[in-house]
């Protein structure tokens, strides 16, 4: 294989990576966030209902977590990440069918099934097809993706509601769009093949596991990032169309997140090169802390606008920085820790939407939901501060994120 067709290929694959981004998590997942106002506005469903089906989405997201840490054969996980293309198709149709709560809980499960599918199986067999043909294990591109799903999804409905569509046309719109992406994400990711000789480098160090007080505390602080995350990720649309002054303004909010969702891994690999991973992680918390509490302060347009880019700007730089740890400290298999940091973020995930939602059903607003979340992240900050302090693993994982500095 010529160096052009190389780099052609390495382009395909990684943009096949962004498609499945776009249609597992951008359609599947965050297209219920900007249409939740507009179901809200045209079906049944309360503040509480809204909160509900989206912890039952997180919970389907949380068992493909696991599920995917599981598995270790790289030919099950390519058909199963084919399969979780077909079903984020399906699970989005299937919205348009029904008002019917059970099903749409049922569905709503199922697509965070297929969100687990790009995020964690995709990435690990882009990671693969990059090591195998000797090019630069970089998945920066891959989870820009995300962030332009969630571009893809505000901007989608926007233009749909512009056409005065229905809640449930805008899902069948949804839909056709997922089918025409599913087709380069499926086709330009190659099956997996047999390693080429002299291509088993995945990698030659040693597993280092962390200390119990290291496991313990990151879990508890990876908590706190997911329940802060989560509330945005699920009510940013609603939270901002609610206010008057804001009205029209939601879609344009949640798009302007994902476009500083976009460089966020590569941005705070960068950060994290500088300070360490847990400062690193500390100061994307921190910033995460104002974006999410500055729409309970304030309903000042520019203020909201700019909440959504720190917002957008840091949560999967959370995620990005704590998978680079895992893959420190296990190399040969960060998927090890990555399933327990994934339970403890997607416990979160789980419990504030539907939590959320009911305290915003009983007061009116979403006031208190942005409070407790912002002081849940404070919380998972001054966990990792404590730890940054007192910890080993934490120390030495710090040290060698600077040594890449100069390595």
């Amino acid at each position: 294989m010529t160096v052009a067709t190389l780099g052609a290929q390495r382009f395909k694959v990684l943009m096949a990576g962004v498609f499945s981004q776009i249609l597992c998590v951008g359609i599947a997942r965050f297209a219920y966030t900007p249409l939740l106002p507009v179901m809200q506005q045209q079906t049944w469903m309360g503040d509480a209902d809204g909160g509900w089906l989206a912890a039952v989405n997180y919970a389907g997201y949380m068992l493909g977590a696991v599920l995917a840490a599981s598995i270790r054969s790289i030919y099950i996980k390519d058909t199963l990440f084919r399969c979780g293309l077909i079903l984020a198709v399906i699970t989005t149709a299937g919205m348009a069918l029904t008002e019917n709560f059970w099903v749409w809980a049922g569905l709503r499960f199922l697509a965070g099934l297929s969100s687990s599918a790009a995020m964690l199986l995709a990435s690990g067999l882009i990671l693969h097809w990059l090591i195998q043909h000797r090019q630069r294990g970089e998945l920066g591109i891959h989870f820009a993706g995300l962030g332009l799903g969630m571009v893809v999804a505000a901007v989608a409905v926007e233009m749909m509601l512009q056409l005065s569509f229905s809640w449930q046309t805008q899902w069948w719109g949804f839909s056709l769009l997922g089918a025409v992406l599913l087709v380069p994400a499926w086709r330009w990711l190659p099956r997996p093949e047999r390693p080429l000789a002299g291509a088993h480098v995945a990698s030659s160090r040693t597993a280092t596991p962390p200390t119990r007080t290291f496991m313990r505390w990151m879990l508890a602080a990876y908590f706190c990032a997911g329940y802060g995350y989560v509330i945005s990720a699920t009510f940013l649309v609603a939270i901002v169309e609610r206010e008057p002054l804001l009205a029209g303004m939601g879609n344009w909010t949640f798009a302007l997140a994902g476009l500083a969702a976009a460089p966020a891994v590569m941005l705070w690999d960068l950060v994290a090169r500088r300070v360490g991973y847990l400062m690193a992680l500390m100061i994307a918390m921190s910033i995460q802390v104002i974006g999410i509490v500055l729409p309970a302060i304030t309903a000042n347009a520019a203020v909201v606008l700019l909440s959504a880019v720190l917002y957008g700007g840091t949560f999967l730089g959370c995620v990005s920085l704590v998978l680079t740890m895992a893959g420190r400290l296990y190399p040969a298999s960060p998927a090890r820790l990555m399933g327990k940091m994934t339970l403890a973020y997607g416990a979160a995930q789980i419990c504030a939407p539907a939590l959320t939602g009911m305290l915003a059903e009983a007061s009116g607003h979403y006031g208190v939901g942005l409070w407790l979340a912002g002081g849940f992240v404070t919380l998972g900050v001054v966990l990792l501060a404590c730890l940054r302090r007192v910890d080993q693993t934490a120390q030495r994982l710090d040290a060698a994120a600077k040594a890449t500095v100069y390595a």
